[in-house]
């Protein structure tokens, strides 16, 4: 139902528009803020934080900017702000690349460095220290030029060239160790395992009674809820489908849910993560409305239950 007051509704639909806009940088935002935090969720939050800010950022400027590198500085910042609030910073700051600076550092425009760094696991990229990270991924996932990774990145060229081929080094010694660890069997914890029992069982009570109290809903994209009696009217319209299932999955090493618009179907539609306290689900996040990143991650695993 749409909004009431002529104000909020002018405001939804100004965010539409500028949605649509920027439909066609917001899949490349998601590559980089995901592989920055290491996470698909957290990255999807950082690409929803810029363009908020983005949005009403406009209403104060003349002319509007070049979209692509100013939502990407954006996105740079919000990600370097995540990663300080969180002490996730590896011991290199950012800032130490204005002083070590490799004259002689080779930029080798091969296919070899992207296709290492495509295919990389996001959460491997965190082992990087950020200045590493933010540029192999802007140069080698993304294919951003070097002026344009400096530019973004407030350093020389020079020192771009030096922590590139630093950051190519240390991820390329990364998957060498990766390929000798031997692989491990997925555990399915057992509060997904009930949810994803329940939801095929079509039992939305006992799915409902998983809620936490203060449980927050993310339809990513769409809309938030919070709160029990809020949240659980989200169930209702999967309640009037009749195929839709559920089976235990990960998306780069993380647990998730991948939804299936039928138990026939061969590949999920996409994919929902759950987080929980003991028993109770705590959070929902559904990336139905998100398609772009379920395109992006040829990682996702499942078995079908």
């Amino acid at each position: 139902m749409p909004p009431s007051d002529p104000v909020v509704s002018a405001l939804h639909e100004g965010m539409r528009r500028f949605l649509l806009l920027v439909a066609g940088i917001r899949p490349d935002l998601h590559r980089y803020c995901a592989r920055m935090t290491g996470s698909v969720a957290d990255g999807e939050d950082i690409v929803q934080d810029t363009l908020a800010r983005a949005y009403y950022a406009l209403s104060e400027m003349e002319t509007v900017p070049e979209l692509r590198p100013w939502l990407f500085q954006i996105a740079h910042n919000r990600a370097t702000d995540y990663l300080r609030r969180y002490e996730r910073r590896m011991s290199e700051p950012l800032d130490g690349v204005l002083e070590s600076t490799l004259s002689d550092a080779s930029d080798p425009e091969h296919l070899l460095a992207r296709e290492q760094a495509t295919r990389a696991a996001i959460s491997r990229f965190v082992e990087l220290v950020p200045a590493q990270r933010s540029a192999v991924i802007l140069k080698d996932v993304l294919g951003h030029s070097l002026a344009e990774l400096a530019q973004l990145m407030a350093i020389s060229e020079p020192a771009a060239k030096a922590v590139l081929h630093r950051g190519r080094l240390r991820l390329q010694s990364l998957a060498e160790a990766a390929q000798q660890q031997p692989a491990l069997p997925r555990v399915v914890s057992p509060g997904i395992a009930r949810y994803v029992a329940l939801f095929n069982a079509r039992d939305w009570d006992g799915v409902r009674a998983l809620l936490a109290e203060d449980v927050r809903l993310d339809l990513v994209s769409r809309a938030k809820r919070s709160g029990r009696r809020e949240v659980s009217s989200y169930f209702s319209n999967y309640s009037k489908i009749s195929d839709w299932h559920l089976a235990p999955g990960s998306v780069d090493g993380r647990e998730v849910i991948a939804v299936f618009q039928s138990a026939n179907h061969a590949r999920p539609a996409y994919f929902i993560q759950l987080e929980m306290c003991g028993e109770q689900v705590t959070r929902i996040q559904d990336f139905r409305y998100v398609p772009y990143i379920l395109a992006e991650f040829s990682q996702l695993e499942w078995a079908h239950s």
